[in-house]
């Protein structure tokens, strides 16, 4: 049955991917002002908006194994694999971002990087979780996951600080284009495609959200199991 309902939601996520990418490139209309290029929107903010869900779980993930690592140790495993997993997969997605402003920048700037706040908290926000997942790759020693949890917990404060730049500051990246003023908002087609694209990347990153967590948590029964063996030697 779980192999049947892995199955059943890889195929819903790659008809949701091919039919997101429909609406994105035969179906939303050109901008008026940018052209084609504007279709990056439908890969740039989808990518934005799963990073920052993801770190969000990583945030939930550091806080519960901070929670429970004295009293219940095997919840807090779970806990430091959930903030593992969404760091990574976070990092994924941001990194996305970071590629394809650029190129969008770049033909809507003239430019490729500015450092706007909304560029560079998008970039220390991915240079903190970078510098969580180099912690738990190299470091070593029983307070390692405590230091992770606690820069995973650092570095999703930016989060909000990312999201809210171009509303608290006058930057080169655009205004809101919902909720921003009176004059945002997408015309219908445009709407519908992002929303398409947005549940398609969801539907992706949760599904190797899943996976990197099954695989982390192999590899901690994995290292339990040989601590106890040596142990009885």
């Amino acid at each position: 049955m779980k192999k049947l309902a892995i199955g059943v939601y890889l195929l819903i996520t790659v008809a949701l991917l091919g039919w997101a990418y429909y609406q994105a490139i035969y179906v939303a209309p050109n901008d008026a002002a940018q052209g084609e290029m504007f279709r990056i929107i439908y890969y740039h903010v989808p990518s934005a908006s799963v990073a920052f869900l993801f770190f969000a779980v990583s945030l939930i993930g550091s806080i519960g194994y901070l929670a429970t690592r004295h009293d219940h140790a095997e919840r807090a495993q779970m806990f430091d694999a959930w903030a593992l997993a969404g760091a990574e997969v976070g990092v994924v997605f941001c990194t996305v971002v970071l590629i394809t402003g650029p190129l969008w920048g770049r033909r809507a700037w003239g430019m490729w990087w500015t450092w706007d706040a909304r560029l560079t908290t998008t970039l220390v926000l991915w240079l903190i979780y970078v510098s969580y997942l180099l912690l738990r790759r190299f470091a070593a020693g029983p307070q390692m996951q405590t230091l992770a949890a606690v820069l995973g917990i650092f570095g999703a404060l930016d989060v909000p600080i990312v999201y809210m730049s171009n509303r608290w500051w006058r930057t080169q990246h655009p205004a809101p284009v919902f909720g921003g003023g009176q004059d945002s908002g997408m015309d219908s087609t445009m709407v519908g495609a992002l929303l398409w694209n947005m549940l398609a990347w969801f539907f992706w990153g949760v599904l190797i959200l899943a996976l990197r967590y099954r695989v982390e948590r192999k590899h901690q029964k994995i290292a339990a199991e040989e601590a106890e063996h040596a142990l009885n030697f």
